[in-house]
């Protein structure tokens, strides 16, 4: 395994990076406690493309352009147009028991949104929750239920969705049925231990807590592992074929592929995950390396 690349800096002085995109020849990413969406030039330069007040998440973009994002702590899908105007496209309040999470929009539009399912930071016990399926006309329906921290999302190009449920250490597949259901639920990969409990006795006892998720060309899943320091590229079955470990100090809580020849691994990268320390650091990096598989399927 290649664990030793070399990572370069895109952009430092974030306060925690997430949901890294490639979309129009540029880098993408939203940092919660700046309250922003951002892109970014190849030289790092850093445009402030949104403000989320209620913390932004997952990203992606409609078929005619228009960008959704994540509003967390309100539970909203935003959609900004081609005029600039944001308005809500879906309102998931009512379906969800926890902040909105990651999201993937596919190529007809449909966006699949997670949740925490429970109060992470105020130390609530875990709890089962949902992906919940957002339709192009801002329709919400729950799509999967019974998951634990559903997390980063991908969809594969023959129609295959895959979730990382951050607190079970695993990888879950879903078939996409024309009409955007998902079913026929099976495991991807099982990496670790699935512990049960408060919420401090499930962190430490994960061995592998996969975050944000990417795909490549070859049907692997690069995963930030949350508890890792980590970028792990994992087969489907559950072995991990490489990784890319972060500098001493730095954990790892989501990854992308992109880049103009789609072979460029950004990871958002920093100390911890807890609210109180990273809202009030500047702490917060991307980095990038190369790697030898390019992107595939969405996002």
């Amino acid at each position: 395994m290649a664990g030793s690349r070399t990572l370069a800096t895109l952009q430092d002085g974030g306060a925690f990076f997430e949901c890294p995109r490639w979309h129009d020849g540029r880098w993408w990413a939203v940092d919660f406690y700046r309250h922003g969406v951002f892109s970014y030039d190849a030289d790092g330069t850093e445009t402030l493309e949104l403000e989320v007040p209620a913390q932004p998440s997952g990203l992606g973009w409609l078929p005619d352009g228009d960008l959704l994002v994540v509003s967390m702590r309100d539970r909203r899908v935003l959609r900004r147009g081609a005029d600039g105007a944001v308005r809500t496209h879906a309102e998931l309040g009512a379906l969800v028991t926890g902040h909105l999470n990651d999201m993937v929009v596919d190529r007809a539009g449909r966006a699949y949104v997670g949740n925490f399912g429970f109060d992470l930071m105020g130390g609530a016990d875990p709890a089962p929750t949902n992906i919940v399926r957002v339709d192009p006309d801002g329709t919400a329906t729950v799509a999967a239920e019974g998951l634990s921290f559903p997390n980063g999302t991908v969809i594969t190009d023959d129609g295959t969705l895959i979730v990382a449920e951050t607190l079970a250490g695993r990888l879950t597949a879903f078939t996409v049925g024309a009409d955007g259901a998902l079913t026929d639920r099976r495991a991807f990969a099982d990496i670790g231990p699935t512990p049960e409990g408060a919420v401090g006795a499930v962190l430490g006892g994960l061995t592998f807590a996969p975050d944000g998720i990417a795909l490549d060309a070859e049907g692997h899943v690069w995963a930030a592992d949350a508890v890792g320091r980590r970028a792990c590229r994992v087969a489907a079955g559950g072995e991990v074929v490489d990784e890319v470990v972060m500098p001493d100090g730095l954990g790892v809580y989501a990854c992308g592929l992109g880049g103009e020849d789609g072979r460029t691994l950004v990871c958002c990268a920093a100390p911890d995950f807890y609210e109180q320390a990273r809202s009030a650091a500047r702490e917060g990096v991307l980095l990038t390396t190369t790697v030898d598989v390019p992107h595939a399927g969405t996002p």
